[in-house]
């Protein structure tokens, strides 16, 4: 009883273990299948996967060298030898400087961490000239073996702004250049107002459209933080509506009326022409306002008539 039992036992094993043979049988056809189907030959999966597991172990090295600090050391290492070799920075020459202060330049060149010639960052130190109100653009390259050599290109000053009591050499874009000494006053016009400075480039863009009056600005206000008033170096001010092609054509308008009637120099304190019909002028003591009937006619003392101030 027990034997037939055992014969039993053993029959349902090996069928079980003929029926695990054959999925596993079945599974390993489907890789072969697969493998097959590749355009790769059996040498060249090889190769494939032996290329993959040394490129697994190369980064796991690689990962555990930077994680223990092998390549700072070997860096390190390197940037000694350099110095001892003579690689190292001794001299800075700074080219393009005509008006800015050149120690500040020199700081920077020569205040950073690493002084190895191969080592120095020359994006970082490029972009930290950058940071100097002087400089519009900077180059920097090594010359072996002890040489930085600096490319400033200068900003242009074009005026200097006055806000909040303080005075400021400005470029065309309104950048501040540096700080003006009241004592030492540049001869370039001066703009007053809070964003002045960022509207220098449309004041010289509207000074353009009058060339023979742009000689004689002696400074300019920016008023309401919408419009301009001029200063001329007679002493006058003209007062200009606001929008760029309406002050243009303002501006034009008076340079004509001036090289016809010679407006400027004659005592008259203010032009208004903030309204497009009328022409105010504002003379001091005597009259406090006259105005022509049309901005077209040519000033002269027979058309001028009283107006509002």
């Amino acid at each position: 009883m027990s034997a037939a039992t055992i014969r039993r036992g053993g029959a349902a094993n090996r069928k079980v273990k003929r029926k695990s043979t054959g999925r596993s049988m079945k599974r390993r056809s489907r890789v072969d299948r697969f493998l097959a189907g590749l355009p790769f030959s059996d040498a060249t999966l090889h190769k494939m996967g032996t290329w993959a597991i040394m490129l697994l172990v190369a980064a796991a090295l690689g990962g555990f060298s930077w994680f223990i600090g092998l390549p700072g050391m070997a860096q390190q290492e390197f940037s000694d030898l350099a110095r001892r070799a003579g690689f190292e920075v001794r001299k800075v020459e700074v080219r393009g400087i005509e008006r800015m202060d050149e120690l500040p330049v020199y700081a920077i060149a020569l205040g950073q961490h690493e002084r190895s010639m191969p080592s120095v960052d020359l994006v970082k130190l490029r972009s930290d000239l950058m940071q100097l109100g002087w400089v519009q653009d900077a180059r920097v390259s090594r010359r072996l073996p002890d040489t930085l050599i600096i490319d400033i290109v200068e900003r242009k000053p074009v005026a200097v702004w006055q806000n909040k009591g303080k005075l400021s050499l400005i470029d065309v874009r309104g950048t501040v250049l540096q700080p003006v000494d009241l004592s030492a006053m540049p001869d370039l016009p001066l703009v007053v107002g809070p964003n002045a400075n960022l509207n220098t480039a449309a004041l010289n863009e509207l000074m353009e459209a009058a060339p023979a009056l742009k000689p004689m600005l002696a400074g300019a206000t920016w008023v309401g933080n919408r419009r301009w008033d001029l200063r001329f170096q007679t002493g006058e001010t003209l007062s200009l509506p606001e929008g760029s092609e309406q002050a243009s054509a303002a501006l034009v308008n008076f340079a004509r009326m001036d090289g016809v009637n010679r407006l400027l120099g004659r005592g008259i304190m203010r032009f208004d022409m903030r309204d497009p019909d009328k022409f105010v002028l504002r003379l001091p003591k005597t009259q406090d306002a006259v105005a022509a009937k049309s901005k077209d006619e040519a000033v002269t003392p027979e058309n001028l008539t009283d107006g509002e101030g």
